[in-house]
């Protein structure tokens, strides 16, 4: 079944999870004391692993700022780090956030032009129009699109460049910046890129010293290309339980312990404003802002409300600010398949589990 930490390697779910090191910062709970039925997560349990394809990873539940449940499955296991892919656009979203409380950026109403300029004077005048929130909501205007190759900007024609910025920034634009949604890439490695003009250091080395360290965050991997460019985009490799912790931030509104590690306005942006809606086949997804999906469904009789971060495959960070509660997902299904259908079907079934 899932891998757990029990000693002498019993695999007793009680014993296990009694017996698994704490997590600094993150104290524990039993399901029972969480308010959820442990009969039913026994039978979704179950599920997980006995339903092929076995590429499902990992399930962690926080409510209330507690860890509730630790699950892993197939090979996995809590210290095992994993690519969480597009969703580490919405990790950027929240070093965007680390940036503003620094003061590396003053407002979401700056121009991209103004961060580049002087470094690369060819820069798309269009530029000048197009702000650090047009980036964040997809809605740059920039003739890219992640799902059409014939567009320059697709990631397709850049990303096995040394240096991506001199092609990004000479770039086209398709139409104004503020008109339509689209999904690209090249929005979240943009805002990666500020962040480490502004900073003077990688992103990656960016997250490590004002986020990841802070939280205890200790085991990662996140690529970086030879000029020092993270992948600001996707390619974050992180165990389910810190991808977890990571919504739990949201919750404390940016706080971690005794630190504020993120501006609490630009969070409560991230979670209440719905900048655009989404086209009817992003099923599982209302809105999308701030580098993350909104979405509201009936559930087992119930109306939630809340936001996330996704990765194809299936690797959400889901995050319900009215119950308290953060869901991590992560799997492997990388290629078609029923991925994304399926962690929103383990979701719904923890929801219903609650009492």
């Amino acid at each position: 079944m899932r891998l757990t930490f029990a000693l002498l390697g019993f695999l007793c779910l009680s014993s296990a999870f009694a017996q698994r090191p704490p997590i600094p910062g993150l104290p524990t709970t039993t399901v029972e004391a969480a308010g959820f039925s442990q009969d039913s997560l026994d039978v979704l349990d179950s599920l997980i692993y006995t339903t092929p394809p076995r590429d499902f990873r990992g399930l962690v539940v926080i409510k209330d700022h507690q860890l509730v449940i630790d699950y892993y499955y197939h090979t996995y296991m809590r210290t095992t780090i994993h690519d969480i892919r597009s969703a580490g656009k919405s990790v950027t979203a929240l070093l965007l956030g680390v940036a503003l409380q620094q003061g590396l950026v003053e407002s979401l109403d700056q121009d991209v032009y103004s961060f580049f300029v002087e470094k690369y004077p060819e820069i798309n005048p269009d530029y000048q129009q197009i702000t650090l929130r047009h980036l964040l909501n997809m809605a740059s205007g920039l003739d890219a699109d992640s799902d059409d190759y014939s567009t320059p900007g697709q990631a397709g024609h850049w990303i096995d460049r040394d240096d991506w910025l001199p092609y990004l920034l000479q770039g086209p634009s398709a139409r104004p910046p503020g008109q339509k949604w689209v999904y690209a890439d090249i929005h979240a490695v943009l805002l990666g890129a500020i962040i480490e003009e502004t900073s003077g250091m990688p992103l990656k080395d960016f997250a490590k010293q004002y986020l990841f360290d802070p939280m205890g965050i200790d085991q990662w991997y996140w690529y970086t290309n030879r000029s020092g460019q993270t992948g600001a985009a996707g390619n974050l490799y992180l165990t389910t339980v810190d991808f977890a912790k990571l919504g739990t931030l949201l919750l404390n509104h940016g706080r971690w312990g005794e630190q504020q590690l993120i501006e609490p306005a630009y969070l409560q942006e991230l979670i209440g404003e719905e900048a655009y809606e989404l086209p009817e086949n992003w099923a599982l997804a209302d809105t999308y802002g701030y580098l993350w999906y909104k979405s509201e469904r009936e559930i087992g009789g119930k109306t939630y409300r809340y936001v996330w971060a996704s990765g194809i495959g299936g690797n959400h960070l889901v995050v319900f600010p009215e119950e308290n509660l953060v869901i991590a997902l992560t799997s492997s299904a990388y290629g078609p398949g029923p991925g994304h259908r399926r962690s929103f079907n383990i979701m719904s079934r923890v929801l219903m589990a609650m009492e």
